[in-house]
């Protein structure tokens, strides 16, 4: 077992929603699997990780930055294991040595320390009340794609105008975030996916939306877009998959756990359990200036066989590494062989 301590008076029911996911596990569900692997203990010293149990950006917001940076120098100059979470788009890094869990940012401006955590996802398939079904290779690559995605001039102001918002409440410390130069998501991926439509070696399956969810406001019409979404996906062997206003895509993991095989853009991503995962065996990633050969050049060196067993591949890499659960049970094995 893997001795981990956190401070538990932080753990109130207030704090649910910011908590590092792997105290949510241990001590709000109480999840029986990663309580066997991880052992909480009540004093940092006898501990072999120490746990900044809330995200980092709250301590900021609270204005108890002095508590959080006494927490870590005296779990450092004790030389324990540190970790801490930052949540959302953007994330915060800290200039300390610490192992950061995050779910984006840049991989050219990580350390060997900072962890990408997976969008932690319900199996989709329950929610279309349906099962796996490995896809049969045909002789055109078929791709697939429900979401945002526009041109229009309005999209384009509007871009621009919650990016220098979201700048403007960093700079003036209303948001902790990382900076982060202006992508306009919802526009470039308009910009893909034309290119993948109009080329005659690719058959597409696009469903464009002008706004997140379609902009649903009841709960029926929630549901069946959320229909749609993913029965597009289990309808097509490859989904297109960008990231959004954060560097990292949700579509991504949601591919993979449906078994189909992510098409995806690389733009400076790290993906989870790099160096356990063999990434180039479960998606294609793809430049911005080969997007359209990319995906062609792969469908015509994939035998039927290796088609199939690499959709087969994909739902099992969720299943056993990156759903919650999973993923914390790597984790802890992980660190047991380090420590």
């Amino acid at each position: 077992m893997l001795k981990i301590y956190t401070d538990q008076l932080f753990l109130t029911p207030e704090n649910r929603r910011c908590v590092f996911p792997l105290l949510f596990d241990l001590c709000y569900t109480k999840n029986h699997r990663l309580l066997e692997r991880y052992e909480l203990m009540t004093q940092m010293e006898e501990a072999e990780v120490v746990i900044v149990p809330l995200d980092i950006s709250e301590y900021f917001q609270k204005k108890q930055q002095k508590w959080l940076f006494d927490y870590l120098d005296k779990a450092i100059a004790l030389h324990k294991k540190v970790w801490v979470y930052t949540a959302g788009d953007y994330g915060l890094t800290l200039n300390k040595a610490v192992y950061t869990f995050r779910l984006s940012g840049f991989n050219s401006k990580f350390d060997a320390n900072t962890f990408i955590l997976p969008s932690f996802i319900e199996d989709p398939y329950a929610t279309i009340q349906n099962q796996f079904q490995p896809i049969s290779k045909e002789a055109l690559p078929k791709i697939g794609f429900v979401g945002h995605a526009s041109n229009s001039w309005t999209k384009w102001i509007k871009e621009i105008l919650v990016f220098l918002l979201h700048n403007y409440k960093r700079l003036t410390k209303v948001l902790f975030t990382d900076y982060q130069a202006f992508y306009p998501s919802s526009i470039k991926r308009y910009k893909y996916l034309s290119l993948l439509q109009k080329n005659n070696q690719i058959e597409t399956d696009f469903i464009f939306r002008k706004q997140y969810r379609a902009g649903v406001k009841t709960a029926q019409d929630k549901q069946k877009t959320t229909q749609d979404f993913f029965k597009n996906i289990a309808a097509n062997p490859y989904t297109f998959c960008l990231r959004g206003a954060g560097n990292y895509s949700v579509r991504f993991y949601e591919t993979l756990a449906m078994g189909r095989i992510p098409f995806v853009i690389d733009t400076d991503f790290r993906l989870p359990l790099e160096g356990i995962v063999d990434w180039e065996a479960h998606c294609i990633r793809a430049s911005d200036t080969n997007i359209c050969e990319a995906l062609i050049a792969f469908h015509q060196k994939t035998t039927a066989e290796n088609f199939e067993k690499m959709q087969v591949n994909n739902r099992n890499l969720w299943l056993q590494l990156l759903n919650r659960e999973s993923y914390f049970i790597t984790l802890s094995t992980l660190f047991n062989e380090k420590i």
